[in-house]
């Protein structure tokens, strides 16, 4: 007898059948697996990469980024800037501060025939080491292939969705897990890598054991997504505007925003950029040397970022985001006056930008340092031998010449029941639920196609 072709009387005695609810959400399972599992894989390995972004950064580019410690004393930044744009003549709009004395400082230069580059800089002799792409070292290459930013805007959004289906993944997958009496694969495993029911145990027990950090890093990855994220920032930053509630911006007001001139948190990529009032009483703008020595007496983080102004009404902006949160700082100066018009950092943000921010930390491994970083990598391995086992399992299970899609439930109303539940997070995350349709037509047409095939 076909899946889908089952007697009235069957269909009847079925009813509230715990096997109906289970193959249900093993369908389910099956669908959501088949839709994130390449996903998690690509997700897993990037990610674990990226957790040493620093460590590996320095090593790949060790030429460029690092220096040998020198006592003299270090060279003014503008003359680090004018022998970048010796080396490579352009627009130097940004100077970031070497983040310790055995680092390089990087200057930003808008070329015309490299476009956008970083140049680095001995901070000590004041030699040029050599340049790079603007976000061209090897960890903003892994970042763009861990966000798919390389791919465009709609392949993003694929993110977007791998990310709601893992955690109906995990939800299902722990039903499916849950112990009914069998006496190994629970917290064991069972047998040898010949055998189908090793790689069932070996998917469950570690399904078990990485399922609250799939979960975690789905949704504290969320707040980054193209759809979801950006209308969630546009609504906890408040009509477009971006800073917390509290901060004094009675100050000119820029089109731009910080996220357009310089890397920023989640909390302040709606954030306008203030623009120097200091240009309508005249005088000549303070140089990029006076605006380091405010930060420096401002206490910013070493290794902050100063974008430079490119016109009368911009600002000095001094960025900074350390792993330690407390010290992640925003400040914009008058070019003309030195004066700081915005001062913010971490302690200013709102309760949710406190959380968001405190997630996002902890879901980039920097937030409890080196521990952060390894749990992290361990949770990566196995999400990766997740997915193997996985895609193992299915091979195995899967009948010749058939996708090997679990039965369908005898009692379709068990099946609304649980599609009414998947529905809830629809709505909660559009794309999701968007691709939740899309799943449902499929498999409409996949059971009348077996359907017509059976008769």
């Amino acid at each position: 007898m076909s899946d889908f072709t089952i007697g009235r009387e069957g269909a009847s005695a079925a009813v509230r059948s715990p096997s109906d609810l289970y193959r249900a959400v093993w369908r389910w399972h099956f669908y959501a697996g088949l839709l994130v599992l390449p996903f998690m894989l690509s997700l897993a390995v990037t990610g674990a990469l990226y957790l040493f972004k620093d460590e590996i950064d320095n090593v790949v580019h060790a030429d460029l980024k690092r220096v040998a410690i020198s006592e003299q004393a270090a060279r003014p930044p503008s003359a680090m800037v004018d022998a970048a744009l010796a080396a490579h003549p352009g627009t130097a709009i940004k100077f970031t501060d070497p983040v310790d004395p055995g680092a390089s400082a990087e200057i930003t230069i808008n070329t015309a025939a490299e476009g956008s580059i970083a140049v680095y800089v001995d901070p000590y002799s004041g030699k040029v080491l050599g340049a790079l792409p603007d976000r061209g070292t090897i960890m903003w290459t892994v970042r763009y292939l861990h966000s798919l930013k390389y791919f465009g805007s709609v392949t993003r959004s694929l993110i977007e969705i791998a990310a709601g289906w893992a955690i109906l993944l995990v939800g299902t997958g722990i039903y499916l897990w849950w112990p009914r009496k069998q006496t190994g694969g629970v917290l064991s495993i069972r047998g040898t890598p010949r055998k189908r029911v090793f790689w069932r145990d070996t998917h469950a027990v570690l399904g078990l054991f990485v399922g609250g950090f799939i979960v975690f890093l789905a949704v504290t990855g969320m707040p980054w997504s193209g759809v979801w994220g950006a209308k969630v920032n546009e609504w906890a930053n408040g009509n477009n505007f971006g800073y917390p509630a509290g901060v004094r911006v009675a100050v000119p007001m820029s089109d731009e925003h910080v996220d357009h001139i310089a890397k920023t948190t989640w909390s302040l990529e709606q954030a306008q950029v203030p623009q120097s009032p200091g240009h309508q009483h005249g005088g000549a703008p303070i140089s990029l040397d006076d605006a380091v020595a405010t930060f420096d007496r401002l206490g910013l983080h070493r290794g902050y970022a100063v974008n430079i102004p490119v016109d009368a009404m911009g600002v000095y902006t001094g960025s900074v985001y350390p792993d330690n949160l407390a010290e992640q700082r925003v400040v914009h100066l008058d070019q003309f006056t030195g004066k700081p018009l915005i001062d913010m950092s971490y302690a200013d943000y709102g309760p949710l930008g406190k959380a968001l921010e405190w997630s996002v930390n902890v879901h980039m491994g920097q937030e409890f340092g080196l521990a952060n970083q390894l749990v992290l990598l361990a949770a990566c391995i196995g999400i990766a031998m997740l997915a193997v086992s996985a895609g193992v399992m299915w091979w195995k299970r899967r009948p010749a010449g058939s996708l090997g899609v679990p039965p369908m439930p005898s009692d379709k109303r068990v099946f609304r029941c649980l599609i009414a539940i998947l529905a809830i997070g629809g709505i909660i995350f559009p794309l999701v639920g968007l691709s939740l349709v899309v799943m449902l037509a499929l498999d409409w047409i996949y059971v009348r196609t077996r359907h017509r095939r059976s008769i």
